[in-house]
């Protein structure tokens, strides 16, 4: 959570809100990957990339 917060305290100094919707995207892409990657889901995960 020190991550979170060390970003969030960035973002917020530096008025660069507008990078908090591409950072949640990435994160929420790499989770897919990372739990697709496993399972019988991966082989429809990946045809989307």
């Amino acid at each position: 959570m020190n991550f979170a917060s060390d970003l969030w305290g960035f973002l917020k100094t530096r008025k660069k809100f507008w990078l908090l919707p591409l950072v949640v995207i990435l994160a929420l892409l790499g989770l897919i990957v990372v739990l697709g990657g496993g399972s019988a889901v991966a082989p429809f995960i990946y045809t989307l990339f």
